[in-house]
């Protein structure tokens, strides 16, 4: 077997990029815009009078958790709003949340209410199985001013008792001014930092010297000679990490990209799911907003190494929609978060409406995998793996077709060769939508004989999509 030929295991597998396809013929990848369903974090009490959003979530096996800012200014703007509040909220399904009162910070003379009194920053639990309890959960805190920022390590056993870790801050290199994300990554066994960068800016610039308030009213021309891009870092212990460096995508165009919201897909192991804010600079639909021009989208981008980021899709991922009140600048931001909350459907969050009075953090649904599918039209089309071996007895797809389509697969051998038995021609149409999807043969299903040994697929399809494919 040939270095090229990997070993998947039983791990599903995706076409968030091209990876998997060496041949194809009248089938396209398809990028697919979630659903948008109810509100579930609105502004209730005083202190969030201003603004809620901006939260990162977890789930630690019994409940979900979210860490999200809040502002109780009555001025609605860059000038009024801070974001130098934390509070809290959870949910037992994902979908309906509550706001649990902390009782540890005062607000106008009560501590009734879901605020921190100590600002833990991005949150996120440490799925590394050698970390402290008393640190099962960690944050990365931006703290200081501008170009003198810098992210410190915080750490709580329960997500709602927070201390520093060290003095010392844990990355340095301004700017840290959005947000600050990390997890443990159990695919190569350490932790991932992604914070905000600059790509393609001016060598030359000293950031030291720069006048950062004139900067900022530029609003996304010249930034630095470059723009608002992103960086990564690792990490053995939390507490030591590499220099940040920009992210890769490849050949394709740099844009204004705010947070990184990136998140490792644990449906598809070793998957890296990125959802930036795309910022336009030069397009102002309403003239008459008050905090400057601009307009955002949000973007979808994928890695297999959490370095290299996929940009097959410029097109957004979601769209301001017909929602009048996402249609100006960073009016409508995805946030940290995707879960599997039924059989069928993904939850994902977003904050919308930002800077207006009515500004909330929305429920996004999709269904599992369903970032993006190969899709034959009508006419048909098909499409083959590269080799690879897996384990395992039953192959299962995340399909779906039309009343008319259909889906056949083959089993090839690593040469390209139908195996006897697998051959299409052996595999009876399978039409339906499934997250699951069982393929046969008229054999049957099992392939244990298989296991072990280099193979590819072929896959036919007529008005279907294809989102997925694993070994059982």
């Amino acid at each position: 077997m040939t270095d090229d030929i990997r070993n998947i295991g039983a791990d599903r597998q995706l076409f968030v990029d091209a990876y998997w396809i060496a041949e194809s013929e009248g089938v396209e990848r398809r990028l697919h815009e979630p659903d948008r369903r109810d509100p579930v974090i609105v502004k209730e009490y005083p202190w969030e009078a201003g603004y809620v959003g901006t939260c990162t979530t977890a789930f630690d096996g019994e409940k979900y958790r979210m860490w999200y800012a809040c502002d109780d200014a009555r001025v609605i703007g860059v000038a009024g709003v801070n974001f130098l509040r934390k509070a809290y909220a959870e949910s037992d399904d994902g979908i309906s949340w509550t706001k649990p009162f902390l009782r540890q910070e005062e607000f106008e003379g009560s501590r009734e209410n879901n605020l921190f009194s100590t600002n833990p920053g991005y949150v996120n639990i440490d799925a590394n199985p050698d970390a402290r309890e008393s640190e099962r959960f960690k944050g990365f805190r931006s703290m200081g001013r501008r170009e003198k920022s810098a992210v410190y390590a915080m750490g709580s056993p329960d997500g709602i008792n927070w201390r520093q870790l060290y003095d010392e801050p844990i990355l340095t290199g301004w700017p840290f001014d959005t947000k600050n994300l990390f997890f443990w990554d159990e695919w190569t066994g350490q932790y991932r930092g992604y914070t905000r960068g600059i790509a393609g800016n001016d060598p030359n610039v000293d950031f030291a010297t720069v006048d950062l308030e004139s900067v900022r009213h530029q609003r996304g021309r010249e930034f630095f000679g470059g723009v608002r891009w992103i960086r990564h870092a690792t990490s053995d212990d939390f507490r030591t990490w590499t220099p940040l460096q920009d992210i890769d995508t490849g050949g394709t165009p740099h844009e204004h990209l705010y947070t990184n919201e990136c998140w490792a897909y644990d449906r598809a192991p070793g998957t890296y799911l990125m959802f930036p804010s795309r910022y336009v600079a030069h397009r102002t639909p309403d003239p008459g907003w008050y905090d400057g021009p601009g307009v955002n989208d949000i973007v979808f981008m994928s890695s297999r190494d959490g370095v290299h980021f996929d940009r097959s899709f410029m097109e957004a991922f979601m769209r301001p929609g017909l929602d009048k009140r996402n249609w100006h600048e960073r009016g409508i931001y995805f946030q940290h978060g995707i879960y599997q909350t039924s059989p069928t459907e993904l939850t994902m969050y977003v904050t919308e409406h930002i800077k207006t009075p009515g500004v909330h953090i929305r429920r996004y649904t999709l269904r599992p995998d369903g970032f993006v599918s190969v899709n034959a039209g009508y006419a048909g089309g098909e499409l083959t793996t590269k080799p690879f071996v897996f384990e395992g007895d039953r192959l299962e797809l995340n399909y779906s077709t039309s009343a008319v389509g259909t889906l056949r697969v083959e089993i090839q051998d690593g040469n390209g060769n139908a195996i006897p038995g697998y051959a299409l021609e052996d595999c009876p149409e399978m039409f339906a939508d499934e997250i699951e999807g069982a393929v046969r043969w008229r054999q049957g299903g099992d392939m244990g004989r298989l296991a072990g040994s280099p193979v590819r697929l072929r896959f036919s399809l007529n008005d279907a999509d294809l989102y997925a494919f694993r070994f059982q």
